[in-house]
C-alpha cells in the first residue's frame, strides 16, 4: 500500500506560480509511475502530468504543456508538481496518484493510489 498527501495548493492571481508537493508514504514511491490529476466543478478528472520511475520520461496534457513541470525525488519519496503562468483555467482540485506497472499514463482508472486532493484557485 501506498499512502499519499498533497500540500502546496492555495490562492494565487493569474500568471502566477505555485509548487504542488505529493508525499508518499508505506510501501516506495520509486516503483511506482506518478501522476497529476485535476478535477474542476462539475467536470470530470483530467489528467495533467506523469512522470516514470526514474524520471526519465515525462508527459503532459496539452493545456499545461510549457507551463507545468513534473518531477520526483525518489530519496525523499516525493513528487511535485511546479505550475507556472497560472490561468483561471487551471483551478481545480489536484489530485496525485500513484500506480505500479502504468502504461496509459492518462487513464485515472490505471492508477492504484490516490492523495485526497489540494484545491489551487486562481483568481483573473
Amino acid at each position: 500500500q501506498v499512502q499519499l498527501v498533497e500540500s502546496g495548493g492555495g490562492l494565487v492571481q493569474a500568471g502566477g506560480s505555485l509548487r504542488l508537493s505529493c508525499a508518499g508514504s508505506g510501501r516506495t514511491l520509486s516503483r511506482n509511475v506518478m501522476g497529476w490529476f485535476r478535477q474542476a466543478p462539475g467536470k470530470e478528472r483530467d489528467f495533467v502530468a506523469a512522470i516514470t520511475l526514474n524520471g526519465g520520461s515525462t508527459y503532459y496534457a496539452d493545456s499545461v504543456k510549457g507551463r507545468f513541470t513534473i518531477s520526483r525525488d525518489n530519496a525523499k519519496n516525493t513528487g511535485y508538481l511546479q505550475m507556472n503562468s497560472l490561468k483561471p483555467a487551471d483551478t481545480a482540485v489536484y489530485y496525485c496518484a500513484a500506480g505500479f506497472g502504468v502504461r496509459r499514463w492518462a487513464v485515472a482508472d490505471d492508477y492504484a493510489y490516490w492523495g485526497q486532493g489540494t484545491q489551487v484557485t486562481v483568481s483573473s
